[in-house]
C-alpha cells in the first residue's frame, strides 16, 4: 500500500511544474523574435511590447489575481491558469496578425498570475511543515528555470519547425500540467461562507474582499516584501537582459550564446533552493537576505566594471555569481511571504502585491542601466545602479526583520 504522506509532495511538485510550464510561456518569445520580423513583419517596437505585455498585466493586476485565487480557490485558480496558456499558444500558433499575438500575450500574462499567485499558498497547505521552507526555496525558482529551459530550447525547436511549432508545443504542455494537476492535486476546500443569507450573501462576500485588502494593504510586512522584491528583480533583469551586449563586446561565439544565457539564467535555480536549506538549519531570513543582496552586488561588479578589466571567462564567473547568491532572495521572500502574511487567507494577496512590484523593478531597472551605459558610454558602470539597488534591499531588509522581531519565525495554521 502507497504511503498517503508520500503523495503530499508529489502534488506540490506538480504545482511547481505548473509554475515552470507559465515561465515558458514567458521566455518563449525571445528566441522568436528575429524569425517573427522576418515571417510576419514584426517591427522592433511592437517586439518590444510583446515583450513587456507580462509584466504590465502583473504591474496592474497582481493584487486583483491574488485576492480572486484567496476567494475562488487556489488550485482552480491555477487550473484556469493553465487553460489561459494554452489558449493563448495554441491560437497564436495559427495567427500572423501581430495585433492578435499583442492581445494573445496579455491573455498568457493574465495565465501566468493565476497560476503564480495562489501557488505558494497551495504549497503550503500541500507540504508538511518541516518541508514548507525547502519547498518554497524550489518554487522560487519557477522563473528563471522556465526561462532558461525557454531560451535554450527555443531556438532548436524554431530551427526545426517554425515558431508556431514552439507556441503549439508549450500549448500542449500547458493542457498536459492542466489533466496532471486537476487529477494529482486535492481539491479546493469549500470557502467558509460569511454569512448564509441568500439576499446577504453577495454583501458579505464584498465585505470579506475588502477586509482582505485592507488587511494586506494596511499591513507593513507586505508592503515590505513587495519592495525587497523589486530591488531585486530589477538588477537581476538587467543583468540577464545585457548579456548579449557581453557576449558581443567578447567576440564569443554565436552558438555558445543560447547555452549561455541559459546557464546564466538557470543556476539561479541553486540560491533558492538553498535559501529553502538554510531556513529549515535555522539561519535567519536576514542574514539570508543580506548574503544575497551581498552577492547580487559583488556579481555585478565583477561582471561589468571597468576597474577590474577582467577577461570574459571571469566576468562570466561574476554573473553567474550574481545570479547563483541572488537566487536566495526570492527564495527566502516566497516563504516570508507564506509565514508572514496578515492572515491564512490573504497569502496570494500578499504574494500579488509582491508580484506588482516585481513586475515594476523588472519594466524599470533595465532602463535604468541602459541610460547610465548610454550617458557613460560603456557598461562599465552600471553596476552602480545594481550595487544601489542592492544597498537598499539590506536596508529593508534588516527594516522588514526589526518591524517583526517576535513573529518572524511563525508559520500560519
Amino acid at each position: 500500500m502507497t504511503d498517503s504522506r508520500s503523495a503530499v509532495p508529489f502534488a506540490a511538485w506538480l504545482v511547481v511544474a505548473a509554475g515552470g510550464c507559465a515561465a515558458l510561456h514567458v521566455g518563449k518569445l525571445p528566441p522568436a523574435i528575429p524569425v517573427l520580423q522576418a515571417q510576419i513583419g514584426l517591427t522592433l517596437p511592437q517586439a518590444g511590447f510583446l515583450l513587456s505585455f507580462v509584466q504590465l498585466a502583473g504591474m496592474s493586476l497582481g493584487l486583483l489575481v491574488g485576492l480572486m485565487a484567496d476567494r475562488w480557490g487556489l488550485r482552480r485558480s491555477i487550473l484556469v491558469g493553465l487553460a489561459l496558456l494554452a489558449t493563448g499558444s495554441l491560437v497564436g500558433a495559427r495567427t500572423v496578425s501581430v495585433p492578435l499575438l499583442l492581445g494573445l500575450r496579455g491573455l498568457e500574462g493574465l495565465g501566468l498570475l493565476l497560476v503564480a499567485l495562489p501557488a505558494p499558498a497551495l504549497i503550503r497547505r500541500l507540504v508538511p511543515l518541516q518541508q514548507i521552507a525547502a519547498m518554497l526555496g524550489v518554487w522560487g525558482a519557477y522563473m528563471p528555470i522556465g526561462t532558461a529551459a525557454a531560451l535554450l530550447l527555443g531556438p532548436t525547436v524554431i530551427g526545426a519547425g517554425g515558431w508556431p511549432v514552439w507556441w503549439s508545443g508549450l500549448g500542449l504542455a500547458a493542457i498536459g500540467l492542466f489533466v496532471a494537476v486537476w487529477i494529482g492535486v486535492p481539491a479546493d476546500p469549500p470557502f467558509p461562507r460569511v454569512c448564509q443569507h441568500p439576499e446577504a450573501r453577495s454583501e458579505a462576500t464584498v465585505v470579506s474582499f475588502g477586509e482582505r485588502l485592507r488587511l494586506t494593504l494596511a499591513s507593513p510586512v507586505p508592503w515590505l516584501l513587495a519592495a525587497c522584491f523589486a530591488v531585486y528583480s530589477s538588477q537581476w533583469l538587467a543583468v540577464i537582459g545585457f548579456l548579449p551586449k557581453m557576449y558581443g563586446d567578447s567576440a564569443v561565439s554565436p552558438a555558445l550564446v543560447a547555452p549561455l544565457t541559459a546557464l546564466a539564467a538557470g543556476i539561479n535555480l541553486t540560491g533558492n533552493i538553498a535559501a529553502g536549506r538554510l531556513l529549515t538549519a535555522g539561519y535567519t531570513p536576514q542574514m539570508i537576505l543580506w548574503a544575497g543582496y551581498g552577492g547580487l552586488a559583488f556579481g555585478a561588479w565583477t561582471a561589468f566594471s571597468d576597474t577590474l578589466a577582467a577577461p570574459f571567462g571571469l566576468r562570466f564567473m561574476g554573473v553567474c555569481l550574481f545570479s547563483a547568491v541572488g537566487g536566495l532572495v526570492p527564495g527566502t521572500l516566497f516563504t516570508l511571504a507564506v509565514r508572514l502574511a496578515p492572515r491564512a487567507d490573504t497569502v496570494s494577496t500578499t504574494v500579488g502585491w509582491m508580484q506588482q512590484w516585481s513586475s515594476a523593478g523588472q519594466f524599470l531597472g533595465p532602463p535604468a542601466v541602459a541610460l547610465l551605459a548610454g550617458r557613460q558610454g560603456s557598461w562599465g558602470q552600471t553596476w552602480i545602479v545594481t550595487g544601489t539597488f542592492s544597498f537598499i534591499g539590506c536596508l529593508l531588509a534588516w527594516w522588514l526583520l526589526c518591524r517583526i522581531p517576535s513573529n518572524h519565525h511563525r508559520t500560519q495554521d
